[in-house]
């Protein structure tokens, strides 16, 4: 047996709609219980069952069609976490480039906050497509071409890079702006 062969084994038995969504979950939910101690300290058996009914609570009722239209969850995984990867992969190529060129992440100041926002709107974009909270998005790239899209793409990673190796060690000797003091607030807040 070759490894699609295999592939396609795993996925008639519920591969993508049983066996990967549950670990997903199971994992996610323990990790969080685990981290922070809801039930206690050293509480691991708990984690361990509510994190098993989580992740149940969401695969049985796919598996038995029990979902309203258009709210399974299952399905909302499974059509947004491959553009998730694709970012991930995106932000670890971006780090890499930054890296080869001789820059430093720093990840303090309004960079990180920048970068932070448009991640997590990124997230939701994926997220509200795969869900179909959005409009169809087809027009803007028949209206610009995906040539184009890709050349603004490319331009805004590399802005990105130099912004990253030019921001350096600066030091500013103004005050900082409201705008900026707000930066720096979102900034403290996803560092916790």
């Amino acid at each position: 047996m070759d490894l699609k062969e295999f592939i396609t084994t795993a996925e008639s038995w519920g591969l993508t709609d049983v066996m990967l969504p549950f670990l997903l979950i199971f994992t996610i939910i323990f990790a969080i219980l685990q981290k922070t101690k809801v039930l206690g300290a050293d509480k691991k058996n708990y984690n361990v069952v509510v994190a098993l009914v989580f992740a149940l609570l969401v695969v049985i009722p796919h598996v038995t069609g029990s979902y309203p239209a258009g709210t399974d969850i299952v399905e909302l995984l499974n059509k947004a976490l491959p553009s998730v990867s694709v970012v991930i992969v995106a932000i670890l190529m971006l780090l890499i480039l930054i890296g080869i060129f001789g820059g430093e992440a720093n990840w303090k100041g309004p960079v990180a906050a920048w970068v932070a926002i448009a991640c997590f709107i990124v997230i939701l974009v994926i997220f509200g497509s795969a869900a179909g909270w959005w409009l169809n998005w087809s027009w803007f790239t028949q209206w610009f071409g995906e040539d184009t899209i890709a050349l603004i793409i490319i331009l805004l990673v590399f802005g990105i890079i130099i912004a990253f190796i030019t921001a350096g060690d600066r030091k500013e000797k103004q005050e900082q702006n409201a705008f900026r003091r707000g930066m720096d607030g979102i900034r403290e807040f996803f560092s916790r």
